[in-house]
């Protein structure tokens, strides 16, 4: 059937950046607040699509061939993990992160264990040339026979090194570098980076072909371009982590294929990227005997449990205002468990200067690590270390009280595995839950209780 096109005269002016239109000129466009973007565009047609005939009939969902969308690892076991079980073809994942963070490490680390398998990948970088590529490659060990390299910012020229190696997984780095001739707008511009991505979407699920986009981040840590982005594509990953650590996490914000609640653990070194299968080890110092204003605790990054500990210095000044310091917890919670102790525990902390920190560069966010930081100050106030072994976690409220919190028994088997004997944790209805045999657990409901206990 013909497309019917008629013309409307409503609207006349349009934004270079966003294609926000409007019926006269304004110096800032309404859609993206960009000054200067709205020139003059003529009559605009109004299309309209009649019902055409039909190329491929409905299918049953009982007779659909699910087995071509099964997973297919990667190799690389945390990506894996994050993913749900691997790529699935035909998918399109954007991986969006810091500069710096080690997008480009992973996914040219990727590339070569997909290549290794026999697949042909074919990797489009837009910031740099396949020889800077290449050097990168050969640090990290990750130069393969069917890996193919291609140096591009036009998308017609993308899509045509597409059409020549017949790739069975894409990656491009990053997707604000490329541009359409046939759209208006710099690179990385709203309009071009919606262009760009519609055209790599349609080419992915025609060709059934994995594809791994690169998407940079605002200041605020937000995926840089239209927020249509996100929603055109299956997966969307956050890759964050330290600048001053070598943790790197990566995490699904959305995964239409598996869980958005695992996250996977890397270590990126001077040698390349590796996946951290039990990465508690990096956020517990190793001390012969037990410190005073130390406590581990166990947090939950999705689901997977991990051992850090929490240290606490006390030191009386004789400013008029005590200062306090926070390094890996957020300031204004440690501030409310100073007050919490003082109020509730009869701690006088208003003439010592306080720092609170975490080993191994980790951020804590988690409420349940509440107890374990309160333990951590009143420890080095009474300059008396918590017993060997003992791991605390719970949510500490403004009355003193300890709530409950998720995953208890996940927590304290984790515990128990790296070889701690003893936990404190909130008091719940249904208890503990299933415990490891020899591992000792003591709930409390409050603070005070929990002083007492241990001191």
């Amino acid at each position: 059937m013909a497309t019917k096109t008629s013309r409307v005269k409503t609207a006349n002016y349009r934004c270079t950046e966003c294609g926000w239109t409007a019926a006269k000129w304004v110096g800032r466009c309404g859609e993206c607040q960009a000054w200067g973007t709205v020139e003059e565009a003529g009559e605009v047609l109004a299309r309209t699509t009649a019902a055409a005939t039909v190329a491929r009939p409905a299918q049953l969902i009982a007779d659909v061939d699910a087995t071509t969308a099964a997973y297919q690892p990667t190799g690389v076991g945390e990506l894996d993990r994050v993913l749900g079980g691997g790529l699935v073809p035909g998918a399109v994942i954007l991986l969006a992160g810091e500069p710096g963070v080690g997008k480009s490490t992973l996914l040219l680390d990727v590339a070569s264990r997909v290549a290794g398998l026999g697949r042909d990948v074919l990797y489009v970088t837009g910031e740099e040339s396949t020889a800077q590529v290449k050097l990168r490659a050969e640090r990290i060990g990750a130069v393969s026979g069917s890996l193919y390299l291609s140096a591009e910012t036009d998308l017609g020229q993308a899509l045509g090194q597409v059409d020549q190696v017949k790739p069975a997984l894409l990656i491009v780095d990053s997707v604000q570098t490329l541009s359409s001739a046939a759209v208006d707008g710099s690179a990385g511009g709203v309009s071009q980076v919606r262009e760009v991505a519609a055209s790599l979407i349609n080419a992915a699920k025609t060709r059934n072909m994995t594809t791994l986009l690169v998407g940079h981040v605002t200041k605020d840590g937000s995926i840089a371009g239209p927020r249509l982005l996100e929603h055109l594509v299956d997966v969307v990953c956050q890759f964050d982590g330290d600048r001053h650590s070598r943790l790197r996490l990566l995490r699904a914000v959305k995964n239409r294929y598996g869980p958005t609640d695992e996250v996977g653990c890397f270590d990126l070194t001077e040698d390349g990227i590796e996946g951290l299968a039990d990465p508690s080890g990096l956020f517990v110092s190793r001390t012969k005997d037990p410190v005073s204003g130390t406590c581990i605790t166990v947090t939950l990054e999705g689901r997977r449990p991990l051992v850090a500990e929490v240290q606490a210095l006390l030191a009386e000044t004789g400013n008029a205002q005590a200062r306090r310091a926070t390094s890996g917890l957020d300031s204004a919670r440690v501030a409310m468990l100073l007050a919490v102790l003082q109020q509730r525990a009869s701690m006088n902390l208003a003439k010592d200067d306080s720092y609170v920190a975490t080993v191994g560069g980790v951020k804590l966010t988690e409420p349940a690590t509440d107890l374990a930081v309160a333990l951590a100050v009143a420890s080095a106030k009474m300059n008396k270390p918590l017993p060997a072994r003992l791991i605390a976690f719970g949510e500490v409220g403004l009355a003193g009280e300890v709530r409950p919190i998720p995953g208890i028994a996940r927590r304290v088997q984790e515990a128990e595995r790296l070889g701690f004997s003893h936990a404190v944790v909130p008091a719940s209805p249904n208890g503990p839950g299933q415990v490891p045999a020899g591992f000792k657990v003591k709930e409390v409901s409050t603070l005070s209780e929990a002083l007492e206990l241990l001191f």
